[in-house]
């Protein structure tokens, strides 16, 4: 069903407009933001490219914004800097699911929709989440390294506790290994929350408390790069995969220094990010056959939507280059 709707949601975007008055043309004073956490890191570029895109073909104008530390405290103070303004509509990545409960609620109040995309905060009254499937991506991740170790050895992880689809990825990863190669054994937990050195150092200190160690996952890049850096220093051969890439990441992969990723398609994640909130913001344009129209709830809300993922090895990774990707396009990325 989830596809089937984000099929349906493609197809009305992709509608040419005949007239001025089509439902599915904005006007250019509609602003609608995306906010991020450590807003540097590269992940979020794809994702604003479509939202961009996608607010280009309604005729909406987009912002991207964020803090750049990984900071709960400063994204609810962008969130409540970009509230101010009134916006049309708000993509955000929360940090951690619980602060934004109160925000978001607030914004909904206001009559202003606010989709999640990435990482997710449930309990509050968002109107839509645009995600990959994070219990797949433990899974695959899982089967991967544990098939190339033969079904047996010893693995850790590093983590980002609070981050929900971070803890997400981490709990289905252990779990798949748990359920499925009793063979694996997990030797070693460290919180490294996207920080190489962090990383870098956790991996040495696994690793010499167990000289045996084969293998790490990370639910993230930037762990990765302190990982792989640790990993190629002992030169044990110990396996690291991780989700989402950037240009070092892909140089580390095709130089077989990182086992693997699994990447969402974040241009998809933001594609229809942006037309759940447009659609959301534009209430009136369908009659369904719900209680809507008596509890005044906003007929898209409650949606999910799976974005989908790649498996990123040496032979892809190139098509995953982002400044291959804004000469294509020719654009400015997150500038425009």
């Amino acid at each position: 069903m989830k596809r089937l709707l984000a099929a349906a949601v493609l197809a009305m975007a992709a509608a040419p407009a005949v007239a001025d008055d089509t439902p599915f043309r904005g006007s250019e004073e509609d602003r609608y933001y995306m906010i991020t956490f450590v807003s540097g890191v590269e992940y979020w570029f794809p994702v604003y490219e479509m939202m961009k895109q996608a607010g280009q073909q309604l005729g909406v104008d987009t912002v991207y914004t964020g803090t750049p530390e990984y900071d709960v405290t400063k994204q609810l103070a962008v969130f409540e800097q970009v509230l101010a303004q009134n916006p049309k509509g708000i993509l955000i990545a929360p940090m951690n699911p619980e602060p934004f409960i109160e925000p978001i609620n607030r914004a909904a109040e206001m009559g202003i929709p606010v989709v999640t995309f990435g990482a997710d905060s449930p309990n509050s009254k968002r109107t839509a989440y645009v995600t990959s499937d994070n219990i797949r991506e433990g899974i695959i991740a899982a089967d991967a390294i544990a098939e190339a170790m033969g079904g047996s050895g010893e693995y850790a992880v590093l983590e980002n506790p609070g981050q929900d689809n971070h803890d997400r990825r981490i709990a289905a990863f252990i779990g798949r290994m748990d359920e499925k190669w009793p063979g694996m054994r997990l030797v070693g937990r460290a919180a490294s929350n996207q920080d190489p050195t962090k990383a870098y150092n956790a991996v040495l200190s696994m690793a010499q408390a167990n000289p045996n160690l084969g293998a790490v996952f990370m639910p993230e890049a930037s762990s990765a790069l302190g990982a792989a850096q640790a990993a190629q220093e002992l030169g044990t051969g110990i396996k690291i995969m991780l989700t989402d890439v950037n240009g070092k990441i892909l140089d580390m992969i095709k130089a077989g220094e990182v086992f693997g990723s699994l990447n969402p398609n974040q241009g998809v994640q933001g594609y229809l990010g942006m037309l759940m909130l447009y659609l959301a913001a534009n209430r009136a344009l369908i009659d369904p056959m719900n209680d809507t129209a008596m509890t005044g709830e906003n007929p898209f809300g409650g949606i999910l939507i799976d974005n989908g993922l790649t498996v990123v090895t040496a032979e892809n990774a190139d098509y995953f280059r982002w400044d291959a990707y804004l000469a294509r396009r020719g654009t400015q990325g997150i500038k425009e």
